[in-house]
């Protein structure tokens, strides 16, 4: 077990420590990307790489070189990135319960209310400078240039998703027909909020925000579920690297005239040396 804990963390840590480099670059190259969305992860993925990066380099110093004071920085902080991990786990299955959208009678796809999703997210979207970005991120992203060709037919059976079932077409209940509609009928607020101009459409609905929440809602089920699987590795990275520590503790007391248990009593000053040629010498070999 002396050697086995050791072998594992150090190379476990050698892994994630390559898995950072890519993680960094990914974000440097977000925040020179002229597309306002990838923007939105940019800061993100740059904390996670260099956290990633600074705990999986203390970790392996301290696996393979037996050093215990790296591996007592490691747990600690892999010990917060489990906690900070496990918090934002909860907080976004407790955020993105409510929502899904209601089927639309005769058809394929489905309607969104803004009113069905958290409070703390409808704040979210309910920043004006906050949504023009994401309004600025749906018209490059020619979503609903997708749907301009569609015909009657295609409205009643193919499906669409819900950023182009919110912002690239009015509320299915809405009627524009001023000879049917009775004055004293009330429609919903986004019926007037509906423009043909390819750069107005429903952009500034209350449906369209709902659609941008599902999407948000939909991925972060999904990245829930990722970091349920990421915390059982990481408890199995921090129990394996509880031990490499005990390991390096022991080995602190190691001496070449025999082994001393005398945890109390401050090593020789050629202790230090001989310590260093030996860890050296392993490398080595």
């Amino acid at each position: 077990m002396y050697r086995f804990s050791n072998t594992v963390i150090g190379f476990l840590n050698l892994f994630t420590l390559l898995a950072s480099i890519p993680i960094i670059g990914a974000g440097l190259w977000m925040a020179k990307s002229s597309t306002t969305c990838v923007n939105f992860l940019q800061m993100p993925l740059l904390v996670i790489g260099f956290v990633v990066l600074v705990v999986s380099l203390a970790g392996f110093i301290g696996a393979c070189f037996r050093v215990a004071w790296a591996l007592w920085v490691y747990l600690v902080v892999m010990l917060c990135l489990i906690g900070t991990l496990l918090g934002l786990t909860i907080f976004g299955l407790v955020v993105t319960g409510p929502g899904g959208g209601v089927d639309v009678p005769g058809r394929n796809y489905r309607e969104y209310r803004l009113g069905d999703y958290s409070p703390w997210l409808r704040n979210r979207v309910g920043d004006p400078q906050y949504w023009s970005t994401i309004r600025n991120c749906i018209i490059g992203s020619s979503t609903c240039a997708k749907i301009t060709s569609w015909g009657p037919l295609d409205y009643l059976e193919r499906d669409m998703t819900p950023i182009q079932s919110g912002c690239c077409k009015p509320p299915t209940a809405c009627t524009y027909n001023t000879a049917v509609v009775v004055a004293a009928t009330v429609q919903d607020p986004d019926c007037y909020r509906w423009s043909n101009a390819p750069t107005m459409l429903c952009y500034d609905c209350d449906s369209c925000k709902a659609g941008v929440l599902e999407n948000i809602r939909t991925n972060w089920h999904k990245i829930s579920v990722l970091c349920i699987v990421v915390l059982v590795l990481l408890i199995g990275i921090y129990s394996i690297g509880c031990c490499a520590f005990r390991n390096a503790r022991r080995a602190e007391t190691d001496y070449p005239h025999g082994e001393n248990r005398m945890s109390k009593v401050r090593p020789r000053w050629d202790y230090y040396w001989w310590r260093w040629w030996h860890d050296f010498k392993e490398w080595l070999y």
